[in-house]
C-alpha cells in the first residue's frame, strides 16, 4: 500500500515513515499535490501549531488537493496535530480554519491541568472498532498535546483519553481516521494499531 506522508515542515516525518513502513505500507514523503497520485492512504502527521501549518499546507497547494483525495475516498489519517487539522475550526493562535472533513472544533485543554498533556495514557473506547483488535481493553499510548478536537457529532468519537475530563483521542468519519496521541512513539500497542489502521483501510479499499 503506497501512502502519501504529508510534509509540511512540522511533522515527525522520519519515525512516522518508519512505523507506516513497519506496519506494511510504502510511505512516500509529498510536499506538493502532485505527489498525491497513486497514493492508497494519505498521512498528515504533526507537531507544532494549527494556525503555521494551514497556513504552510495552503501555501503548497495541499489544503485543497487533499480534501480533493479524501471526498474522493482515499483513506486520510490525521496524527496528533493531524488529527486537529481534520476539522473545521481552531482558536489556537486566534479563529483558523481546518481542512473541514469532520464537523468540530479544537479548543485549549480545560484550565486547572498541566498543559500540554505529556505522557503515556490509556485510550477509553466508546465502542468495539477493528484499530482495537488484539490490543488490551486500554489501550496504552503516547500523548503530547495542549489542544484537543471536539467533534460535533458524538458518534464521530471512537475513543477518549481521561484527562480532567473525557477528551476525544480517536475520531473517524467514514474512511477518515484522527489519532490525537503518536502511535509511533507508542511501542508494542501503537504498533498494533497502526498494522489494525492499515488493515482497514484495505478493507474500505476493497470495499468500494
Amino acid at each position: 500500500m503506497r501512502v502519501a506522508l504529508i510534509d509540511y515542515g512540522a511533522g515527525n516525518l522520519r519515525s512516522a515513515a518508519r512505523a507506516l513502513a513497519e506496519a506494511g505500507t510504502f510511505p512516500q514523503v509529498v510536499t506538493a499535490p502532485d505527489g498525491l497520485h497513486g497514493a492508497e492512504m494519505i498521512v498528515v502527521p504533526g507537531v507544532g501549531a494549527f494556525r503555521t501549518a494551514m497556513s504552510r499546507l495552503r501555501a503548497a497547494g495541499l489544503v485543497e488537493a487533499i480534501g480533493d483525495a479524501a471526498r474522493d475516498g482515499i483513506p486520510l489519517v490525521g496524527i496528533c496535530l493531524g488529527m486537529q487539522l481534520l476539522l473545521h475550526e481552531s482558536d489556537e493562535g486566534g479563529r483558523t480554519a481546518g481542512f473541514g472533513l469532520i464537523p468540530g472544533v479544537v479548543r485549549r485543554l480545560p484550565k486547572g491541568l498541566k498543559i500540554p498533556h505529556m505522557g503515556w495514557n490509556t485510550l477509553e473506547p466508546r465502542f468495539a472498532d477493528p484499530l482495537f483488535e488484539g490490543l488490551p481493553a486500554r489501550p496504552y499510548v503516547y500523548f503530547v498535546h495542549s489542544f484537543a478536537a471536539w467533534p460535533s457529532d458524538p458518534q464521530a468519537v471512537v475513543a477518549d483519553v481521561m484527562y480532567g475530563a473525557a477528551v476525544p483521542a480517536v475520531i473517524r468519519r467514514g474512511t477518515i481516521w484522527g489519532l490525537q496521541f503518536h502511535p509511533e512513539k507508542s511501542s508494542r500497542e501503537g504498533a498494533r494499531l497502526l498494522r489494525n489502521l492499515v488493515a482497514a483501510v484495505a478493507s474500505a479499499r476493497a470495499a468500494v
